[in-house]
């Protein structure tokens, strides 16, 4: 529903107190200037910057009020004659002046006595931050993100001709690009594309897209190089995620995500990224650390913020790297925070548990016993997979490839790898390559994780046998068949990532 629409449902039905939250305040106000022309309702606007106006003649409408004094401009509602139209007073980043007792005061006694008066008192702001005395007298309505639809009508008066704007699978993909940016964004985006590629084109788009995520501190966008033909073995693990993603539009279920367990170093980064630009999807990198923030209420708002940016982004792949590196230790955590981490950790569940938006969820854990036995249930996740240290088979790939990187002899001898990761390979032909000497010289600069961890990664071994899928082969992984089976393994494009 737009925007107009809610508010004409919510001034029709007497509410007199309504907090829009808006990242694009210009065209919220348009919206309203136009629905009270329609309606023939009054409507005034007022910012401490420009001060009071009317939305119509564009002048102030009383001189006796101070145009920058937030009192005055509240307490201007009532100074409206009631005429039986709806009045409405649109008040534009109000939030950061509630610290006072006379502002809000005054808020708290135009919205009781406005239903009477067909007067509406409406808080225009980026985030919704109701002072306790006010939290019962106002709604809150959303001015959502431009739809895919209006996305269109955005690009098509950009685009003045006709070619420019094409159809089909190619619209698609400029609109993938641009859905989870605002109208100023899109604008942007779009205009920058016609200047640099005469046309509208998806990689102008990203880049831009990539910069507003930056932005917002909390999310990245990765569009890089990598891609199955990379990997060698995973074989159930890539299945599973390209099934479970095939395009069919008579699908009614949503795919929702995979958890990826396993031992540091085996591939889990690498093959979350490469998922995206195999299935033709962005993938969005989430930093659960960044989300805890230092002010009361600032964690829950990162949290809402960044799984709004998210769901707004949709199609995509969602990457959260070591999560329990962020949620650990939740289940005791009021002791320390207050409850931050847990109210944190129960958004998180909700949203994984209940999103309807277009978004496969690749989580990654190096260590499981720190996890929130919650997050491991059913319908938070369509599986859990588990990734083993590689087998001697697995491992002659992975050396082929980095000796042909590093430029190193194929046919120097190779050393011990008995219990080596994929980013432990990658290391020792670095090594050889950066201190020029042999490769099984360097390699008594490498010590493997299973050797500093061995007591993790031999209990991370036994908690998932049994209990997780193999990344490997159909069924469920025990190290009994892992053991005896005949290994296949990745060939990682960047084993150094988990």
């Amino acid at each position: 529903m737009r925007l107009a629409e809610e508010i004409q449902e919510l001034v029709r039905a007497g509410f007199s107190g309504i907090w829009v939250r808006s990242c694009e305040q210009d065209d919220a106000i348009a919206e309203l200037a136009q629905l009270c022309r329609d309606e023939d309702w009054r409507m005034n606007t007022w910012d401490i910057d420009v001060g009071l106006r009317g939305a119509q003649t564009d002048q102030v409408d009383s001189p006796a009020v101070s145009v920058t004094d937030p009192l005055g401009a509240v307490r201007y509602l009532e100074s409206i004659p009631s005429n039986g139209q709806p009045s409405l007073l649109v008040l534009s980043n109000l939030h950061r002046l509630l610290g006072s007792a006379e502002v809000v005061q005054a808020i708290f006694h135009q919205v009781s006595q406005g239903k009477a008066h067909q007067r509406f008192l409406v808080i225009l702001a980026p985030v919704v931050q109701l002072p306790v005395e006010l939290e019962r007298v106002f709604t809150v309505v959303e001015h959502e993100l431009p739809s895919r639809e209006q996305l269109t009508e955005i690009a098509t008066d950009i685009a003045t001709e006709g070619d420019e704007f094409p159809t089909g699978v190619e619209r698609e993909r400029i609109l993938d690009a641009a859905c989870g940016l605002s109208r100023y964004e899109a604008e942007n985006a779009f205009a920058l594309s016609l200047v640099r590629h005469g046309r509208l084109e998806p990689s102008a788009i990203w880049q831009l897209k990539s910069q507003t995520l930056i932005k917002s501190g909390l999310l990245s966008l990765h569009r890089g190089g990598e891609s199955f033909a990379e990997f060698g073995g995973l074989e159930s693990l890539k299945q599973f995620c390209c099934q479970a993603l095939r395009s069919d539009e008579s699908r009614s279920v949503q795919a929702k995500g995979v958890l990826l367990l396993g031992v540091p170093g085996t591939g889990k980064s690498a093959f979350a990224k490469a998922l995206g630009r195999e299935i033709g999807r962005p993938t969005l990198t989430l930093d659960a650390g960044a989300l805890m923030g230092g002010i009361v209420g600032q964690t829950e708002e990162r949290t809402r913020r960044a799984l709004e940016i998210i769901d707004a982004m949709q199609p995509a792949v969602l990457f959260i790297d070591e999560l329990e590196k962020a949620l650990g230790g939740t289940t005791n955590s009021g002791q320390a925070d207050s409850g931050v981490g847990s109210r944190m950790l129960g958004t998180l569940l909700t949203w994984l548990a209940d999103h309807e938006s277009d978004v496969f969820v690749i989580a990654t854990s190096n260590d499981v016993s720190k996890l929130p036995p919650e997050l491991t249930r059913a319908e938070r996740f369509d599986a859990i997979f588990f990734l083993d240290l590689p087998g001697k088979s697995q491992k002659e790939p992975i050396w082929q490839m980095y000796l042909e990187r590093f430029g190193l002899d194929p046919s120097q001898g190779l050393p011990n790898d008995g219990s080596w990761t994929g980013a432990e390979i990658r290391a020792c032909c670095r090594l050889a390559a950066l201190l020029n000497v042999p490769l099984v010289q360097a390699a008594q600069n490498v010590v493997p994780v299973a050797v500093t961890s061995a007591e993790s990664v031999e209990r991370l071994r036994n908690w998932a046998s049994g209990r997780c899928l193999s990344a490997e082969s159909d069924g469920v992984f025990t190290t009994t068949t892992q053991a005896t089976r005949k290994p296949r393994r990745r060939l990682t494009q960047n084993p150094e990532s988990n």
